[in-house]
């Protein structure tokens, strides 16, 4: 998977096994897993689905689709992003700086799995399709449970959103 990932980073030219510095390469073979972590889960869901008599809905409306996708947003954020939740990310990553509203930066930190999950906990456009899957997942199985808890997220979305309006009005007429 080397030369794989040393055609994909645009170093095809270079030799890729003196290199010591793993950070820098593309841990393709770890996405692949990842990836492959991702379609297993769902395929569990759904043959557990299937077995237990779980139909699919045959319709999810525009709303059902906004309010989890507001819960994708605000879930991928809190897991990638927040302080509070620095904890689960430690073990892959390292901070880098503050960042505003109680939000961190981190960045992935070591080699092979590591460096791969780091990639995955510390970008919250990565985590949205784990949160969305999970949604859907969720959705499928209890849609009146999923719809409350993505009501909930939606609500921290909307005072997040207030939050900043606040803020942004209180600096406007100091400045």
């Amino acid at each position: 998977m080397t030369a794989d990932a040393a055609r994909y980073e645009g170093r095809a030219d270079e030799r890729t096994d003196d290199r010591t510095d793993d950070q820098e390469q593309v841990p393709l073979g770890g996405y692949a897993a990842l990836a492959a972590t991702f379609t297993a889960g769902a395929a569990v869901f759904a043959g557990l689905a299937r077995r237990r008599g779980v139909r699919l809905p045959d319709e999810v409306p525009p709303w059902d689709v906004a309010l989890m996708g507001t819960a994708t947003y605000k879930a991928s954020r809190l897991l990638s992003r927040d302080k509070i939740t620095s904890f689960v990310r430690a073990p892959f990553t390292r901070r880098t700086s503050d960042a505003l509203a109680g939000e961190v930066l981190d960045e992935p930190r070591g080699t092979g799995v590591r460096r791969v999950v780091g990639d995955l906990v510390s970008c919250p456009f990565c985590v949205s399709v784990w949160v969305a899957g999970a949604l859907v997942g969720s959705y499928v199985w209890s849609p009146r449970a999923t719809r409350l808890a993505c009501a909930g997220l939606g609500a921290v979305t909307l005072a997040d959103w207030l939050q900043y309006a606040w803020t942004w009005t209180q600096q406007s007429t100091e400045g």
